[in-house]
């Protein structure tokens, strides 16, 4: 009877730590799974649908199924990179999909089926400037739509003393420089919302 009993007690810690390892081990690999792909979905930058690719880009560059055809190009300041088995291309000004096509062609004359993926991992070539009187002047990154109050707030605002209805931004066109006006006291009222326009690569928004 005791025999029993111990072969009946034993049986059931064995099925009770069977059981804890079975639902461990699924809550584990779903914690990994997790945790890859956050990691993997955290590689790339999310652009705008028709992003440019701009000098000081940097993207992630494969060929499936190729483990030596696997890089990190930096976009060089005249727009050209270079890549194994397709040499020097121009990348600036093309999106990612002509780029993706373009390394293609060059790559498929030395391997037939060669499938190319190309992703931004980080879009340092667009970048907007504010300077001036607000609490954290610098550059930023213009990886999609921003308009002139949206910089000023990556900027943390203006200061006390700015005077900031004479904020102006400056934009080059090739080699002519013009000057917007933005007074921000319209803005807040809720008048002549035009003058909250879209910034483009390179504007410096001056707050005196």
């Amino acid at each position: 009877m005791r025999w029993t009993n111990f072969w009946a007690t034993g049986l059931l810690l064995c099925c009770g730590a069977v059981c804890a390892a079975n639902q461990t081990a699924p809550a584990a690999a779903a914690v990994n799974s997790a945790q890859t792909g956050s990691s993997t979905a955290s590689t790339a930058a999310v652009l705008p649908p028709g992003y440019q690719l701009r000098p000081g880009d940097t993207l992630l560059v494969s060929v499936w199924k190729e483990t030596d055809l696997q890089s990190e190009v930096l976009i060089r300041p005249d727009g050209g990179m270079s890549f194994a088995l397709a040499g020097e291309l121009q990348a600036a000004g093309h999106t990612v999909a002509e780029l993706t096509s373009m390394l293609e062609t060059r790559i498929r004359k030395f391997i037939p089926d060669a499938v190319v993926t190309v992703s931004v991992k980080a879009a340092a070539g667009n970048r907007i400037y504010v300077v001036g009187k607000v609490n954290h002047p610098g550059d930023f990154p213009l990886v999609g739509p921003m308009t002139v109050m949206q910089a000023l707030s990556l900027a943390g605002g203006a200061t006390a003393f700015a005077d900031t209805n004479s904020i102006r931004i400056l934009r080059l066109n090739g080699d002519r420089q013009t000057s917007i006006r933005f007074r921000y006291g319209d803005i807040e009222r809720g008048r002549k919302l035009d003058q909250n326009i879209l910034l483009q690569n390179g504007d410096t928004v001056v707050v005196p």
